[in-house]
């Protein structure tokens, strides 16, 4: 195991983990969570967290801010941990007793696996998979999406195609090159028709100019949007409070497992 940045990083002849299991540790023991029984769900699904929820401020504001901001960094190598932190990084203005209490259930997951991390098999096929996703008013006091909609959906995946792109120059630098299109899928179906259909809609018109960059990739066929089922979008699991079924499909086929038992 070799260390790097805060990393611990574990090469097999099944392939490289990552993981923080160091720096999670430290974290249960700062916030005196070493101890406590952990849980198997991050987060319950039918949670109503909103700013506008009854109860009284927390009296030191910078430690729910330290504790957000650190499980942030911890979602590096732990992807599963991802929409909790961002539901509740919404509340680091004026947090509140039940914020705080919401802020315990990742350090009570963590504490189930502190040495989970992501698992690159050293068989895996060479080739960018992207998925795009977002919510539906996922803010609690705006009622807005965080990301919705068929407009929000179609502009999350020209975000993802941005990114791509990024990922195939930097990959031919390397002196990694693939000619195959990018697959990326999505679980909406107007979305999907949209980006493969380079014409005039009149119900999407008011969408910025620079959103379309997705459909210049699909016809040049450097992108293929892939419509894919709701139950197996794994971006699911990064915007969404999802029921312990689910949840933990979708965190094996990330390949999060524990570093030190890879599969």
């Amino acid at each position: 195991m070799k260390y790097l940045l805060g990393l611990e990083i574990a090469k097999g002849p099944k392939g490289i983990s990552i993981c923080q299991k160091k720096y999670t540790l430290d974290l249960l023991d700062e916030y005196g969570m070493l101890g406590t029984k952990p849980v198997t769900t991050l987060i319950d699904y039918s949670h109503k967290l909103s700013k506008a929820v009854d109860g009284k401020e927390v009296d030191n504001p910078t430690r729910y801010r330290q504790l957000v901001g650190k499980l942030l960094c911890l979602t590096f190598t732990r992807p599963d941990i991802s929409y909790a932190v961002q539901v509740l990084s919404l509340f680091m203005e004026k947090p509140k007793q039940e914020h705080m209490s919401a802020a315990y259930g990742p350090l009570k997951y963590l504490k189930l696996a502190p040495g989970q991390g992501i698992f690159m098999k050293a068989d895996s096929y060479l080739s960018i998979l992207a998925y795009s996703d977002s919510d539906w008013v996922g803010c609690g006091d705006t009622r807005k999406s965080v990301t919705g909609s068929t407009e929000a959906e179609y502009k999350s995946m020209a975000a993802v195609c941005y990114e791509i792109m990024w990922l195939k120059y930097l990959l031919s630098d390397l002196g990694i090159k693939r000619s195959a299109a990018v697959k990326l899928y999505c679980d909406n179906q107007s979305a999907f028709h949209i980006c493969r259909n380079p014409v005039f809609h009149e119900r999407t018109k008011h969408i910025d100019m620079d959103h379309h960059f997705i459909r210049e990739e699909v016809l040049e066929r450097l992108i293929e949007p892939v419509y894919i089922s709701t139950g197996s979008l794994t971006a699911d699991l990064l915007t969404k409070a999802l029921q312990p079924t689910q949840y933990h499909r979708l965190l094996h086929k990330m390949n999060i497992h524990d570093i030190h038992a890879p599969p």
